[in-house]
């Protein structure tokens, strides 16, 4: 048996108008699906899915400063907000408020710059580098779960096809 089409599952009589309304469409669905459910794994923990990425980045960043043996030399900054906002898989309207938030759980911290004290640099703590931590596990069973009836090359392709589509979009969003 075929796999029902995105036309089918809405119950919509006639065709779309073009391919690309299809795939856009398609895209909306799929993103919502799969989202929702990553939105249950985070609010269960207490977090949305921009918190749970900011601190991944904090922790990433971290770990890049510790590894390049920095950490010797001097304190370990943080992570300046503009970087943050750059590095998030999906844009925040106010990532000032999110960051309010992280530092408010104990899961962040804000320290002005050394040099520039208009520059606010984000650091994360034991209690959020915990958070994910204890998060990892699930997510990746999660993630196993909602794609694991794709083979490794279709999701090659499928991430692929997304940067694929994503590209135009990303020249502009840069410039």
């Amino acid at each position: 048996m075929n796999s029902p089409t995105l036309q089918h599952e809405l119950g919509k009589s006639r065709p779309f108008e073009s391919p690309s309304e299809e795939a856009y469409l398609n895209l909306l669905r799929t993103t919502s699906l799969l989202a929702h459910q990553t939105e249950q794994l985070f609010k269960a923990h207490g977090l949305s899915e921009p918190t749970y990425n900011t601190l991944r980045i904090l922790r990433g960043h971290r770990q890049a400063f510790i590894q390049a043996g920095d950490a010797k030399i001097r304190e370990y900054p943080g992570v300046p907000c503009s970087i943050i906002a750059r590095q998030l898989v999906t844009q925040v309207p106010d990532l000032t408020r999110l960051v309010d938030r992280l530092v408010r759980d104990g899961y962040a911290i804000r320290q002005r710059g050394e040099h520039d004290r208009r520059v606010v640099h984000i650091d994360i703590t034991a209690k959020g580098l915990k958070v994910i931590e204890n998060l990892q596990r699930p997510l990746d069973d999660l993630h196993e779960t909602q794609l694991d009836h794709m083979s490794p090359r279709e999701l090659k392709s499928l991430s692929r096809l997304l940067v694929k589509a994503r590209c135009p979009h990303v020249a502009k969003d840069t410039k």
